[in-house]
């Protein structure tokens, strides 16, 4: 593995005159957001492209935002660093940094640049960032914090543990896999499915922001995202369940639209909901919201090429859904672009405020959700 010190030192001070351009347009907006409202409290747990594009819809609703991110990716430009430097993988950090910050288009592009060839080939510029400021303050919760001031977030980012995990599968036919990245493809080489997941270091410890922001939510969603590498890493964290439980907060789990080869083939919502109460043991889901609408052929093409299929939510789900205490909302949550089939962010942040909005949960459950399943 090459040595990336000399290119980070460069990142460094490349971090340091980004901080004083952006620091005047910082303080303004920060002062902007401050007269603003702030809105409910959500906290979403997840990891992965579907929490980005989540939170990106979500910020234009509440001011008042956690995201609580898996630290257990080992794969890609993330997990050079992580074994070059034994730090933690920053990717998915990185994602909700900016999908929370109040920067620049220009800027942005920046950060997501992702350079091409060399040693650095395939390393995002957003990433050496991260790299550089926990090199200088020596541990990843302080550089998210201060990265976090520069850009002026909308809310708080945090990894849900500081501690080096790894993630581990117990296969159905017995076999154990190691490593985020080696999973879904172990899956589909021995044909089997995930019995459950694991981490090691067993009992790795949460950090207290996140438990505060979990015990102080006015609502706390999980997903989108990964069921097996990005949601359930998180809930298995040592008391991060069982703060969820305890908190008055109303709890809503948001399933992926599509299956993920790998790792959810041919499951449906309540197989989603199955395995996050297996893993976790606990009560945790009051709500699901779920996709209701039906994708077109032509959309489908290329994820039913590489084994993918519509997770649909349906009456007899429902039906097991409510024996087991949790409500539903479906509706149509679909949004395509250029092809790619993601969450209408918007439409699911709109739905989570207005849950917030209301005083009362029984309201909620008697009005609401009859609202969106009629």
């Amino acid at each position: 593995m090459y040595n990336l010190g000399v290119w980070l030192s460069f990142v460094g001070i490349i971090c340091l005159l980004l901080s004083a351009y952006l620091n005047y347009e910082m303080i303004k907006k920060r002062k902007l957001l401050d007269k603003a409202k702030r809105g409910p409290k959500v906290v979403v747990i997840g990891g992965g492209t579907g929490q980005s594009i989540f939170l990106r819809g979500l910020k234009k609703f509440t001011n008042n935002i956690t995201a609580v991110v898996t630290v257990a990716d080992d794969g890609g430009g993330s997990g050079v660093l992580r074994e070059d430097l034994g730090m933690l993988p920053p990717g998915d950090i990185r994602n909700c940094i900016l999908a929370l910050a109040n920067m620049e288009p220009t800027m942005e592009k920046i950060m997501q640049y992702r350079f091409e060839e060399g040693k650095l080939e395939g390393q995002s510029f957003g990433n050496l960032f991260l790299a550089a400021m926990n090199g200088i303050y020596g541990n990843l919760e302080i550089a998210v914090s201060k990265v976090s001031d520069i850009f002026a977030l909308t809310g708080k980012v945090y990894p849900v543990t500081t501690e080096d995990i790894n993630l581990m599968a117990q296969l159905k036919n017995g076999n154990i896999v190691r490593g985020e990245s080696a999973i879904p493809e172990e899956v589909k080489i021995q044909d089997t499915k995930i019995d459950r997941i694991y981490l090691q270091p067993s009992n790795p410890k949460p950090l207290q922001g996140v438990l505060d922001s979990i015990e102080d939510a006015d609502i706390i969603v999980m997903g989108p995202g990964s069921l097996y590498t990005s949601i359930i890493p998180n809930l298995i964290v040592d008391g991060v369940a069982e703060k969820i439980e305890k908190s008055d907060a109303l709890k809503v789990y948001i399933p992926n639209i599509m299956t993920q080869p790998g790792e959810t083939d041919d499951y449906d919502v309540c197989d989603h909901v199955d395995s996050i109460l297996k893993h976790t043991k606990y009560g945790i889901i009051d709500l699901v919201i779920a996709n209701n609408e039906r994708i077109s052929k032509d959309d489908l093409i290329k994820y039913e090429n590489d084994g993918s299929k519509q997770v649909l939510i349906d009456k007899n789900q429902i039906k097991q859904l409510n024996s087991m205490n949790i409500s539903v909302i479906q509706t149509n949550l679909v949004e395509v672009r250029k092809k790619y089939i993601r969450h209408n962010s918007e439409k699911m942040s709109s739905i989570i405020v207005g849950l917030t909005n209301k005083s009362s949960c029984n309201w909620l459950i008697k009005n609401f959700i009859n609202k969106f399943n009629s």
